[in-house]
């Protein structure tokens, strides 16, 4: 016979009811104290697996003069890092900065894919085929460091492959919405972050930020905290939290060379030299967004 769904007794089913649903507030509410709980002692744990990495003979004298500037363990742990997600980090550059500390730290537990240039898409350039050839050289040459990582492509409009959709915890974007907005691609590469993350995965964006004396009309490298916001949530982004980590109220982000005035590029040279050294890196914002469950 079919089941029949009878109302409980006035008195004793409305008891009943208030203590199922008193029951499962209380489990719910201690199985999300527990959750939170174990994801903050993981991050706290990965944060220390990134300043070992920070410390390691693989990384240059000189990248690690650049953490006072960029606070790498203070930066991943507020995106909330933990050494057994995949991570999807684009576009490193030659220098692998991040990459450097990344890799190590997700080796064993986790994943990292590292979205570079598409040899094969048309229009590229010199530096992006230094950029892809320096991070195959140091995957074989440095195979206890960089053996594991997983690539991926990343040259809009044409070259675009992150990977399967929905397979990432985790991507990871320093420094380069510039570009994509200068080229008319931001709104793509936002989408395919979007795509490859799973619900409730994390972008993490940092990006030099404009202040009032930027111009806005020239490519200087700096982008308004808002806009980049705006272009994020339209692909379906939701902001989480933001943070001063990587802040310089020292740069007034209005130089004649754009955001490589300042080190670690130097682009004027021995002019004014001092001056800019006395700033430092660019002022940042530092953002956490994460995809709806």
């Amino acid at each position: 016979m079919p089941r029949v769904h009878r109302p409980f007794p006035l008195a004793g089913g409305a008891l009943l009811l208030l203590g199922l649903v008193c029951a499962a507030a209380c489990t719910t509410g201690s199985q999300s104290t527990a959750d939170s709980a174990a994801h903050t002692a993981s991050v706290d744990a990965t944060a220390k697996a990134v300043a070992t990495a920070a410390a390691g003979a693989h990384r240059s004298p000189a990248h690690a003069a650049r953490d006072v500037y960029r606070h790498p363990v203070e930066t991943l742990a507020f995106f909330g890092l933990e050494d057994d997600m995949t991570v999807i980090e684009i576009l490193p550059g030659a220098e692998l900065w991040s990459t450097e500390l990344l890799a190590p730290v997700l080796r064993e537990r986790g994943r990292l894919v590292v979205a570079s240039f598409d040899m094969n898409a048309p229009g590229i350039v010199d530096y992006q085929k230094n950029a892809h050839a320096a991070l195959l050289t140091r995957m074989a040459h440095e195979p206890r460091i960089f053996g594991a990582i997983g690539l991926a492509k990343l040259s809009p409009p044409d070259g675009v492959d992150l990977g399967a959709p929905g397979s990432a915890d985790m991507v990871l974007t320093f420094r380069s919405t510039h570009g994509w907005l200068n080229a008319g691609v931001a709104d793509q590469v936002y989408a395919a972050f979007f795509t490859v993350l799973k619900p409730g995965g994390v972008l993490g964006v940092e990006q030099h930020r404009a202040g009032p004396k930027t111009n806005l009309e020239a490519f200087t490298g700096y982008v308004p905290e808002a806009k980049l916001i705006e272009i994020a949530e339209r692909a379906g982004f939701v902001l989480e939290a933001r943070s001063e980590i990587n802040a310089n109220p020292k740069d007034t982000a209005d130089h004649a060379a754009g955001v490589w005035t300042l080190p670690p590029s130097l682009r004027l040279g021995d002019r004014d030299r001092e001056q800019y050294l006395a700033i430092g890196e660019s002022d940042r914002m530092t953002l956490r967004f994460r995809k709806p469950l």
